[in-house]
């Protein structure tokens, strides 16, 4: 047995263990004198001294397995981590003196700079060798809790490549896991825009300005790095903005100079560029709220002294938004989310200009019923914020690194690809559209192919060039037969045997659109019909949606052509004007849709398929439709089993003694009488 005198003693153990698994320094693993230049650069910001103004130093590192492994150690059991109510502390203190607590922060830095998308943190602390605990957390994002790995105790996972591919299948995250992270990100990610809409409308910041403040600002927060990954300039920190009054170098002129110099250096086109910078104009064009000015509650924290009113909600931005770019909810449309939340203080819930972005977890479950797959090519012609394509993106990037192995070249030409001409969206609003771009920007850059102008006006060839393999829209439903002529364009322009998916009032499914989908049924088919909750788009929109998806270029057969019909009006969610709860099991019920769209009735048989929460026969059924165009809905072809049952029998009649065992006690009849009557009845 070893007894730990400081912490150096607690290095040359583990140090000595990694050895024992076989793993050689400065070739397998690195101490903090050898880590690779690489890793060390994903690190800069991350000390834990200094206010964290240099660069983070592990006590050991491993880069072989592609996935890195961050460990820090720590004398004594009671430092191995420090934890809250919300779970691992953040806390600089904490950080500094915990061995988890600084394993994680520095696992969540190295994501945020960009350069990883996952980081394994080990704490290990213990006063003797026969004494020590080893923690290891799976770390997926700047924000939130890491998957714990409660399974794995010790190191031996890190001896070679099979025992680390084997843990790494087990923390990667199920699809109940990835969407329970989506609803918490969304939820927390409203927290902060509600608050981000007070701070600017306690300064004055028109409704209308305020997405673009906050889309803005993120751009500006980005560095700017050229072809070989090598920063050509940091992205605008809030020490930055100084208050400087001077017209050149006031704190607006400083972030729309930045936005610009971001955005010639991602090479957006002039036309784009012109187009988005005179949106963001509006950040820098008044100078009073460049002046100093007293310090909102808000950002105090961070903030000490008087500040600009662009300096303060820059950031708040920057320490509760931009973080989230990095994050682990892939499909979250952040950009949009503000601008719904933006939006219900405006006009209350949007209604009066049909805008009602989709949630997230929606978005997801569309693209996943379509199949989007690697090869596909996405089409939105009602862009709004980019949701939709955003989600693509995310299912065929995911596909690609499973594929390929992510960081693999194979792999980043493919995901290039993807992201520069397999995802297309066209956006008639100037405000929309800027919104749009920047979330693709943001996201690697999958804005080449977001048009600006009506979708109905575009030419002929960009949509024959593109040749959509997959459709996916919300249209405005103000829009006339509540946006399905949108649908309707969209599947002319499609590849024969692609599929569209569109979520939108269910009365264009029930006589509101029959014109549209009459031209849709001659020339595609309708596929399926997924009624969705009464509460979706809560607390935006109260409006009864359904999900129709059709396949493109085979008219539809009336007499024989069967359409599945869904009832997802029970999605495990409760919507109410402060939130979303959780009610019965949602993250499963969102995983189920897919298997049911694909299985129907026999869903059972599905091995990942949680049959105990379904009865099947009562929420699907299969039916033909009519040429009409207004019976798409499932409440027209739900059947009403009249037939009785034997139970139902059993039920009636037990009901009836019971009655008339009450009526005798109330008359004072005998036992024996009422066993009479009874007999007779």
């Amino acid at each position: 047995m070893v007894r730990f005198q400081d912490e150096r003693d607690v290095d040359r153990y583990v140090e000595g263990k990694l050895t024992s698994i076989g793993l050689k320094l400065k070739k397998d693993f690195n101490d903090q004198r050898n880590m690779s230049d690489y890793l060390k650069a994903s690190l800069k910001g991350s000390s834990k001294t200094e206010s964290k103004a240099g660069t983070g130093v592990p006590d050991f590192t491993v880069e072989k397995y592609g996935v890195p492994v961050i460990i820090e150690n720590k004398v004594g059991l009671k430092k191995l981590q420090k934890l809250t109510k919300d779970g691992i502390s953040k806390n600089d203190r904490d950080v500094q003196d915990f061995a988890v607590n600084g394993a994680v922060s520095y696992a969540r830095h190295m994501i945020h700079s960009g350069r990883y998308d996952s980081v394994i943190a080990v704490g290990i602390a213990g006063d003797t060798s026969d004494d020590l605990t080893v923690t290891v957390n799976y770390v997926f994002g700047y924000e939130g809790e890491p998957k714990l790995m409660t399974d794995y105790t010790a190191l031996d996972f890190l001896e070679n490549h099979s025992a680390f591919n084997t843990f790494i299948a087990d923390a990667t995250l199920t699809e109940e896991e990835k969407h329970e992270i989506l609803i918490k990100s969304q939820e927390d990610l409203h927290l902060h825009a509600n608050k981000l809409n007070k701070l600017m409308n306690d300064h004055s910041i028109g409704v209308a300005e305020r997405v673009i403040y906050v889309s803005g600002m993120l751009l500006s927060m980005q560095d700017i790095i050229d072809g070989n990954g090598e920063m050509l300039l940091e992205g605008l920190a809030p020490k930055v903005l100084n208050g400087t009054q001077t017209e050149k170098h006031r704190d607006g002129v400083k972030i729309l100079s930045q936005i610009d110099e971001y955005l010639t250096n991602k090479g957006v086109p002039d036309n784009k560029k012109k187009l988005m910078l005179s949106s963001f104009d509006r950040i820098s064009i008044d100078s009073d709220r460049d002046k100093y000015t007293e310090v909102s509650p808000l950002v105090s924290k961070n903030i000490k002294g008087n500040a600009s009113i662009t300096r303060q909600v820059f950031q708040y931005v920057y320490d509760n938004v931009f973080t989230r770019i990095t994050g682990t909810a892939g499909h979250l449309d952040i950009i949009g989310e503000m601008y719904s939340i933006f939006l219900k203080y405006a006009l209350g819930d949007g209604k009066e200009i049909g805008i009602v972005l989709t949630p997230p977890y929606i978005t997801k479950l569309m693209a996943q019923m379509l199949g989007i797959d690697k090869d596909s090519r996405v089409l939105d012609v009602a862009t709004g914020s980019a949701g939709f394509l955003i989600s693509c993106m995310e299912l065929m990037t995911l596909e690609v690194n499973e594929k390929y192995g992510k960081g693999t070249t194979k792999a980043n030409n493919k995901i290039e690809k993807i992201k520069n001409s397999q995802l297309m969206g066209i956006e008639r609003d100037s405000q929309m559209y800027t919104l749009a771009a920047t979330n693709m920007i943001m996201r690697g850059d999958g804005s080449a192919k977001i048009e600006k102008g009506s979708s109905f006006d575009q030419p002929e060839e960009l949509y024959k060039d593109f040749n959509a393999t997959a459709l996916l829209l919300n249209p405005p439903f103000t829009y006339s037969e509540n946006g399905m002529p949108f649908l309707a364009f969209g599947l002319k322009h499609m590849k024969k045997g692609g599929r569209a998916a569109i979520i939108i009032q269910d009365s264009a499914g029930s006589g509101k659109a029959v014109k549209s989908n009459k031209e849709i049924l001659l020339k595609n088919r309708l596929l399926a019909s997924i009624k969705m909750p009464v509460d979706l788009f809560l607390p935006y929109a109260g409006v009864q949606t359904s999900i129709y998806v059709i396949e493109a270029g085979t008219p539809h057969k009336f007499k024989t052509d069967i359409v599945k019909f869904i009832d997802f009006r029970q999605d495990g969610y409760k919507r109410t004007k402060r939130g979303i709860n959780e009610i019965d099991k949602p993250k499963e019920r969102y995983a189920d849709i897919p298997i049911i769209f694909n299985m129907g009735l026999n869903s059972d048989k599905h091995p990942e398929f949680h049959n105990e929460l379904w009865e099947l026969p009562e929420i699907y059924v299969e039916d033909t439709i009519t040429d009409s165009g207004a019976d798409w809905n499932f409440e027209q072809h739900k059947k009403i089993n009249a037939k009785p049952q034997k139970s139902d029998f059993e039920k009636t009649v037990g009901d009836y003694l019971a009655w008339e065992v009450t009526q005798r006690i109330k008359s004072g009849f005998t036992g024996n009488e009422m066993a009479e009557r009874l007999k007779k009845a």
